[in-house]
Order: structure tokens, then sequence, then C-alpha cells
């Protein structure tokens, strides 16, 4: 099953990638997810992405289809075959 995410701004610069398929034997969450990018990317991508108490960092948005996780299952939203996940940064403006 392949699973495409998107990165933006920073996380472009960290993972060095707009855009990794990742091939999952299973069905996996969004939390699940993080973990295993985590592990592939390093721990500057972990200090991006998680919190002190590593908690995925709430200034995140994270859309699965075009839809924030938040009105889905939130991080246990589970991911199917050709999803595809966008992490976003916090947007800035006035």
């Amino acid at each position: 099953m392949n699973v495409e995410i998107k990165f933006f701004t920073s996380l472009r610069e960290i993972t060095g990638r707009k855009v990794d398929i990742l091939q999952l034997k299973t069905i996996i969450s969004v939390e699940e997810l993080f973990s295993m990018l985590f592990k592939k990317y390093g721990e500057e991508f972990g200090e991006y992405v998680y919190n002190k108490e590593c908690k995925v960092q709430d200034f995140l948005s994270i859309l699965v289809n075009g839809k924030n996780i938040n009105t889905l299952q939130g991080l246990g939203t589970e991911l199917k075959e050709g999803d595809t996940v966008a992490i976003l940064p916090p947007v800035g403006g006035g």
C-alpha cells in the first residue's frame, strides 16, 4: 500500500524532498506515520515536529486527502492505499 507525504517549508528543507512515497504493509495511523518519518529523517525532523512531551506540535496542520485530521480522528486517523498526507507549518500574515 502506498501513501504519499507532502512536505512544506522547513520540513522540505529538513527532508530534502517535496514529496515522499512510503510503501506500507498494513494500515497505520497518522501518529504511526510520524514515528516512521522520524526514524527515516532523524533528529532534526523529530525536533521540528515533536514537543518536549514527545507529542506532535500543535502548530502543525496535518491534512489527509485535503481534510484536516482534527475533523477526522486526529492523530488516530488511519491511512489507506493512495492517501495523501500534507504536513503544513503555521501560516503567518498580517
